[in-house]
């Protein structure tokens, strides 16, 4: 894959037309857009099926979990679509489910193992008893052996989930910031280049290219970066 087949923009906007403007200004740099909750539920799923029909590739980022029932029918719904991309929390009754609901369609499926927000105190929190990686790499096993596309994970486990998964299933990394760059709400944020090398196939960045002041800059420097990671200077 190319650099600008493996950068997702995050379209995390408040509107439409804020979205739609980013889209305008990064032009043919960018392939590939993920729309997850925020956008979602301000017009968004129709942005993503207008962005669909124009040749871009869409992560739909919706994490679901239900019922088997309810996660197929979603499933067939999304696909129908035209994404290209769909998450799910990586339970796998409800991965297998949207795995049988997908097939044919040519989505890739996801399996959310650990949120890149979430560290180990906040697991205990939650209720697990396990740390953040041990919990990652499970759950990159039990999508592997469930059938999915791929997975999302910090880039941090990323070498670990590679193993686990082969050369051929995707890693998707969102939590990707520039060196230097502001983490916000990610508390397990890594570089580009050093996410490309640890084996990601895919990295989702918001904020440091949709809030910038020189988007289209923003992402080139970005894309430069993979590069470099995935074509070092002394090959």
């Amino acid at each position: 894959m190319t650099a600008r087949e493996r950068l997702i923009v995050g379209l995390d906007l408040p509107t439409v037309k804020e979205a739609e403007t980013i889209v305008h200004t990064l032009g043919d740099d960018v392939l590939y857009y993920k729309i997850g909750y925020q956008l979602a539920f301000a017009g968004g799923l129709e942005f993503a099926k207008e962005l669909a029909q124009s040749g871009k590739k869409i992560f739909l980022d919706m994490k679901l979990l239900d019922i088997d029932n309810t996660i197929a029918s979603g499933v067939e719904n999304i696909a129908k679509m035209g994404m290209s991309m769909l998450t799910l929390h990586a339970y796998p009754k409800a991965m297998r489910a949207a795995v049988k609901a997908a097939e044919g369609s040519g989505l890739t499926l996801l399996g959310v193992t650990v949120l890149t927000s979430m560290d180990n105190d906040d697991l205990v929190e939650a209720g697990y008893l396990g740390d953040a990686r041990s919990l990652v790499l499970k759950r990159a096993a039990q999508a592997r052996e469930s059938g999915m596309g791929g997975i999302v994970c910090s880039a941090e486990e990323s070498t670990a989930v590679r193993e686990i998964l082969g050369p051929d299933m995707a890693v998707v990394t969102p939590g990707i910031r520039p060196t230097g760059a502001d983490a916000g709400d990610q508390k397990r944020v890594v570089t580009p280049y050093d996410a490309i090398k640890a084996g990601s196939s895919h990295l989702v960045v918001a904020r440091p290219i949709v809030r910038a002041s020189e988007p289209k800059a923003a992402a080139r420097a970005i894309l430069d970066e993979m590069l470099r990671a995935s074509y070092p200077a002394n090959q």
